[in-house]
């Protein structure tokens, strides 16, 4: 066994893909906090999307698989859940591979110089397919409960829409 750095884990946990949305890896998601290196292998922190995300389980496993693989003799993977997740968390280039896979990515979470309502329904998401921001909302709840199910009401397909939180 060889131990890696904290680099080569990043490297390592780049091609962790999520369970639920297998085009984009752990690491794009934001959900990996930190990773801290020491002599007898690594500790992995990770906020789950939400406390109750049935992935939870699943994605530290994987975590876990990836590394012990790659050589790291012990992998201890820590679920922290403050500071919440936020949808802000997700780069650009995460986002982009998300509508390239048919999910609208989520929008700002908090607008500049406010907070969202409480019931906080948005407007206008693009298509991913095609586009149009004409669109309506079939369902608050979509493949999984972190997205909404959506129509387009231009080229009439169905979409998840990831909810920002």
């Amino acid at each position: 066994m060889n131990m890696l750095t904290e680099a080569q884990a990043w490297k390592v946990l780049d091609t962790v893909a999520d369970p639920e949305i297998p085009v984009i890896s752990v690491t794009e998601l934001g959900i990996v906090r930190a990773i801290d290196a020491g002599v007898d292998g690594l500790r992995v922190v990770v906020t789950p999307t939400y406390s109750g995300c049935p992935a939870t389980e699943v994605i530290a496993r994987d975590i876990r698989d990836a590394l012990l693989q790659a050589g790291v003799a012990r992998v201890d993977v820590e679920m922290r859940l403050s500071p919440a997740w936020t949808t802000d968390w997700i780069g650009e280039p995460a986002r982009e591979k998300l509508r390239a896979y048919g999910i609208a990515p989520p929008g700002q979470c908090v607008p500049p110089g406010g907070a969202l309502p409480l019931r906080f329904v948005p407007r206008n998401i693009p298509c991913p397919k095609c586009g149009s921001t004409d669109t309506a909302r079939l369902s608050e709840f979509g493949s999984t409960a972190c997205k909404a199910l959506y129509r387009c009401q231009s080229c009439l397909e169905p979409f998840d829409y990831f909810k920002p939180i």
